[in-house]
């Protein structure tokens, strides 16, 4: 990235939390923490649905695709922090506009990705008839390539509007991380132009994303509302208000942050806000969107038990020889075969075997393969 200005600024020094410099210690402990525990969450998620096969559906594909996102979105700027923390706090111009890029493309893909997961259960909970038919493997597909594109481009500008600006002054970022706000503040440039097309771009991906979420919800709660059982509706309404919790929180900071017309000039509120989105909110989404999930504690409990079972079938057969599997003897009978399920799309289930049985729950996935 070129910038007229590489000359007179070729780094910045982020000052992380100056004020809390008596709790260092305290704070990189706290922080590795939970960047450790964010990313190995995420990863667990991710290899759960990887490796079950009942949850190769429209909605854990979107929350496998989250679960990479938010992992990425934690480990631009965490890391950066835990140096910070620990004493280096130099980052070099390139660097830093290359933070700024990567947190701004994963933050606008995030809310399209939300919108989009949004808009998914809608349809498998609003249109039950229509969904296997829309919502195919290919279109899956194309909608997660549209999140993840729509982010980088939407922040191709800003970038390239602020790798134009002139740093001439002093080079401290009050700050974690390189952000918009702090690096306007330093700019020695008129910035008047930058922070109204920066405002009109966060708006645009902000409330189109906003809009697809708040109409989608709304729908699910109204079918909600309906759902016979009082069972089944608090079920639903909790795990709902759960969802709802998370995408409040995350476009309320967000909005807070970006969709304003001038820069943030508190600092210690800008940093405040920054860490609810940039380390909380990726620390809170797995818990509410996939690991509160029936499927995927059971999916994950089947996982963990494979290995145990494998390792205790062969300590017996090296015990006694004779448990291993032999070819059946000549007249006897054959074994009884499964019986399928009439329904298409239902899973084999042998004779006398009982079926599981399940509490409804509409926002559990949807049982068309992807």
């Amino acid at each position: 990235m070129s910038n007229s200005s590489s000359a007179l600024v070729t780094e910045f020094v982020l000052l992380g939390f100056p004020e809390l410099c008596h709790l260092q210690g305290l704070l990189l402990g706290s922080f590795l923490t939970i960047y450790l525990v964010t990313v190995l969450e995420n990863l667990v998620v991710v290899g759960t649905i990887r490796a079950s096969r009942q949850l190769h559906t429209p909605m854990y594909f979107f929350l496998g695709n989250l679960s990479v996102l938010e992992t990425l979105y934690t480990s631009v700027t965490v890391p950066k922090l835990l140096a910070i923390l620990a004493g280096a706090r130099a980052i070099s111009f390139s660097s830093c506009l290359t933070q700024l890029f990567l947190f701004l493309s994963l933050g606008s893909s995030e809310c399209f990705l939300l919108a989009t997961m949004a808009c998914d259960r809608y349809l498998a909970i609003c249109r039950p008839l229509q969904y296997p038919a829309i919502m195919g493997s290919r279109l899956c597909l194309c909608l997660a390539l549209s999140a993840w594109l729509g982010g980088f481009l939407a922040s191709c500008v800003s970038t390239a509007l602020i790798t134009r600006l002139r740093f001439c002054g002093s080079n401290i970022l009050n700050h974690f991380f390189c952000d918009i706000s702090p690096l306007l503040q330093l700019s020695c440039s008129d910035t008047t132009a930058i922070e109204m097309l920066d405002f009109v771009a966060a708006l645009a991906v902000l409330a189109s994303s906003l809009l697809v979420t708040a109409f989608s919800y709304a729908h699910i709660l109204a079918t909600v509302v309906r759902v016979r059982g009082g069972a089944g509706r608090r079920k639903a309404f909790s795990t709902c208000a759960s969802h709802l919790v998370v995408v409040a929180i995350f476009y309320t900071t967000t909005i807070f942050m970006y969709a304003r017309p001038r820069a943030i000039s508190s600092f210690a509120l800008n940093k405040l806000v920054s860490v609810v989105y940039s380390v909380m909110t990726p620390l809170l989404n797995p818990l509410i969107y996939c690991l509160r999930n029936h499927d995927i504690r059971e999916a994950l409990a089947k996982l963990l038990r494979a290995p145990s079972s494998s390792a205790q079938l062969a300590e017996a057969s090296r015990a006694d020889p004779g448990t291993r599997l032999r070819a059946p003897e000549r007249g006897s009978p054959p074994p009884a075969p499964c019986r399928r399920a009439a329904a298409p799309g239902a899973t084999e289930a042998c004779v006398g075997s009982e079926p599981e049985s399940q509490a409804h729950d509409p926002f559990r996935g949807h049982p068309r393969q992807v």
